[in-house]
C-alpha cells in the first residue's frame, strides 16, 4: 500500500519506467492531463508544465487517423479500455508510432469512487517501420511470383507460389487477360504445386480465371493439384469439375502437344 512515506518511490518506479504514462481527469473541463512521467517528456519532447492541464489531443496531427481517434473517444465516454496504434507529433512536429493503452481507473477519495483514465504510450515507429519494410517486400515477391512462360506457340505456363488473395487474384486477372490478349495461346497451364494452401477460395478464384481465358479463346489447364491439399474441403472436387487437370506440367505440355 502507497503512504506518504513512500509515495516517493511510487514517483521514481512511474518516471523509471521506460514508456510514457498519463493520468486524465474527464470531471474536469476538456478532460485535461493531471499527471505525466518523464518517459512522457522524452518520448514527446513536452515537458510536464507544458503538458499538464491540456487535452491529449494536442499531440494529434495531420496524419493522425479520425477513425482511430474516434475509437478512443468512444472507449473513454464508454470508460472501457483500449489499445490502438495512432499516428502522433513530437514537440519538434516529428511523427511518431504511439501504442496507446487507456485504461479507466476508480479512486476512492472522500468515501467516494472517482473515475480517472491512465493512458500508456510506447512508440513503435521502428516496429512499423520493418511491417511496411516486410509488406512491401512481399508485395514485390507476389508480383514476382507470378510470370507466365511461354512453352510453344499455343502453350504457356502461369506458376503460382505462396498464397492466393484478393489483391493477388485482380492481379493474377490483369496479368492474365494482358498477356492473352496479345499472345492469343490455346493453352494456359496453371500450375498449383508452389501454393501453400488449396481452398474453397482458391478454387472459386480459379473458377474466375477459368472464365476469363475462355473469354480470350484460351483453355485453363490445371497442375500440381497435390491429393493432401485437395481433400482440405469435401468441395474441392465439384468446383473443379469443369476443368481440365494434370499431375504434372510436364504430363500436361505431352497431352495436349499431342
Amino acid at each position: 500500500m502507497i503512504n506518504e512515506e513512500n509515495i516517493h518511490l511510487f514517483q521514481a518506479a512511474l518516471n523509471h519506467t521506460h514508456v510514457g504514462l498519463v493520468i486524465t481527469d474527464p470531471s474536469l473541463d476538456n478532460h485535461p492531463i493531471i499527471f505525466v512521467n518523464e518517459g512522457f517528456t522524452q518520448l514527446t519532447g513536452y515537458s510536464a508544465e507544458e503538458t499538464i492541464g491540456r487535452n491529449c489531443k494536442f499531440l494529434q496531427g495531420s496524419e493522425t487517423s479520425e477513425r482511430t481517434t474516434q475509437a478512443v473517444r468512444e472507449a473513454i465516454q464508454n470508460r472501457e479500455s483500449i489499445t490502438v496504434q495512432i499516428y502522433n507529433y513530437t514537440k519538434s512536429d516529428q511523427g511518431f508510432w504511439n501504442e496507446l493503452t487507456i485504461d479507466p481507473m476508480w479512486v476512492e477519495e472522500q468515501g467516494e469512487e472517482k473515475l480517472y483514465f491512465i493512458g500508456i504510450q510506447k512508440d513503435v515507429t521502428e516496429l512499423k517501420e520493418k511491417e511496411r519494410l516486410l509488406q512491401a517486400a512481399l508485395d514485390e515477391m507476389e508480383h514476382l511470383s507470378t510470370p507466365i512462360v511461354p512453352i510453344t506457340r499455343e502453350i504457356s505456363v502461369l506458376p503460382l507460389i505462396g498464397t492466393i488473395t484478393q489483391s493477388r487474384l485482380e492481379q493474377l486477372t490483369n496479368t492474365i487477360s494482358s498477356y492473352l490478349t496479345t499472345s492469343k495461346n490455346d493453352y494456359l497451364i496453371l500450375d498449383l504445386s508452389g501454393l501453400f494452401e488449396v481452398d474453397t477460395y482458391v478454387a472459386a478464384s480459379l473458377l474466375k480465371l477459368h472464365d476469363l481465358t475462355k473469354l480470350v479463346g484460351t483453355q485453363l489447364v490445371l497442375t500440381g493439384i497435390r491429393p493432401e491439399l485437395a481433400i482440405k474441403t469435401l468441395d474441392f472436387g465439384d468446383h473443379l469439375k469443369g476443368l481440365t487437370t494434370y499431375l504434372t506440367v510436364k504430363d500436361a505440355i505431352k497431352s495436349l502437344k499431342i
